[in-house]
């Protein structure tokens, strides 16, 4: 059975709405065309997200995620993404968005991230960010 599962590491944090959000994250992979095997969210600190930055990534930076796709077969999604509460709410600051809003940007960030969608390059940010946007806008809570 597919699972979308919550969890906190060194830090605590309660998501709202857990049902519509796995609901809105599950019709999101069923839309891109992938099946949902079993994907978890382990919400952090800055500090506990860095030390998997430069112990798995060798990057040496703060980050408000990092995915791991755990998958073994094409079109189905089994992953670990991290996600720091504190670059969350940093940012969401910084962007002037609450911070759900924010939360719900880099959820759904790292399920696209497992979709096949990049970041690295400046066309790769504009199409993910599009997406971002598209499913973003079809929460509907």
């Amino acid at each position: 059975m597919p699972a979308i599962n919550f969890f906190e590491e060194d830090i605590a944090y309660k998501l709202k709405n857990k049902t519509a959000v796995r609901k809105w994250i599950t019709d999101t992979i069923k839309e891109e065309g992938y099946q949902l095997s079993e994907l978890n969210y382990i919400f952090c600190s800055d500090e506990y997200l860095l030390q998997i930055n430069r112990q798995y990534l060798d990057h040496d930076t703060y980050t408000d995620i990092v995915t791991f796709d755990n998958s073994e077969k094409p079109g189905f999604i089994v992953s670990d993404i991290f996600i720091s509460i504190e670059r969350i709410r940093d940012n969401a600051e910084k962007f002037s968005v609450t911070e759900t809003q924010e939360l719900h940007r880099v959820l759904i960030h790292g399920a696209l991230h497992l979709l096949g969608y990049k970041d690295k390059t400046a066309a790769d940010k504009k199409k993910m960010t599009g997406k971002e946007d598209f499913y973003l806008a079809k929460r509907s809570f």
